[in-house]
């Protein structure tokens, strides 16, 4: 089984280089690092052609900043992957906390899987109270609209079967992809999964980028996905297997 981990990045050089480190220092031994720049202007895209290029298993250029959507979109289409996990390329996310997101994979459980921020025993930064009112107000909102009964539709760590992403176009270029990948997959009746895990927030003073004009837009995708999209034709049953013959090597 190969895992192939999407890093988007943009003007994130003071945290990626540790980032990709922490990545290969994951407990799954098989894995595809692809590395998109959307465009940075900090380093960040001299730092990927020079002692990174190395580290990394495909780096894929932006020529104009685009968002986050498009580059998971970019990142995505590359994948080589039979699972893609998205990990950002800030230290907000713990990579030793993959075999925890894939496993309902392995087992032939989930076709996706969300790790919550909201659910289990996992440390938890405490940073912004208004955020979390917005990311849990936003998650109501897409359940609401998809029927489906998530605790953290925002979340960074999403994991997905390679066909049923490939099957999906995106539209979204900003963090609109959240609602819009969460209504698309409902639509497919993905299995989806959620697990607990960890979460080391950052402050603005630190690089966070999301701001109260995303969170305006992902309502407008909230609705715009569920109700006027297209309607997706379920995954058919050949194309979800009882049990994924696959395994993950992981360190002892």
């Amino acid at each position: 089984m190969k895992l192939s981990v999407i890093i988007p990045c943009y003007n994130e050089v003071e945290t990626l280089e540790t980032v990709i480190k922490a990545v290969r220092q994951s407990p799954v031994q098989n894995i595809e690092i692809v590395v998109i720049d959307d465009y940075s202007t900090d380093g960040t895209r001299e730092l990927l052609q020079s002692s990174l290029s190395n580290s990394v298993d495909q780096v894929l250029f932006h020529n104009r900043n685009q968002g986050k959507g498009a580059a998971l979109r970019t990142g995505f289409s590359a994948a080589t992957g039979e699972i893609i996990i998205v990990q950002d390329a800030d230290l907000e996310y713990d990579p030793q906390e993959f075999p925890l997101v894939i496993d309902p994979i392995l087992e032939g459980k989930a076709d996706v899987v969300y790790g919550s921020r909201f659910m289990g025993g996992k440390p938890h930064r405490v940073v912004y109270y208004w955020h979390m009112l917005g990311n849990r107000f936003l998650t109501m909102l897409s359940n609401m609209m998809t029927n489906i009964n998530l605790t953290d539709m925002e979340t960074c760590y999403k994991a997905f079967r390679r066909e049923v992403i490939q099957s999906v176009k995106i539209e979204e270029n900003r963090f609109g992809f959240e609602p819009e990948i969460t209504a698309k997959i409902a639509k497919l009746q993905c299995r989806i999964y959620e697990v607990g895990i960890s979460y080391y927030g950052r402050t603005y003073a630190e690089g966070k980028k999301i701001g109260w004009r995303d969170g305006v837009r992902a309502i407008f995708c909230i609705f715009k996905y569920s109700l006027f999209s297209r309607t997706y034709r379920p995954l058919s049953e050949t194309s979800v297997p009882e049990k994924v013959l696959v395994s993950v090597e992981l360190e002892r």
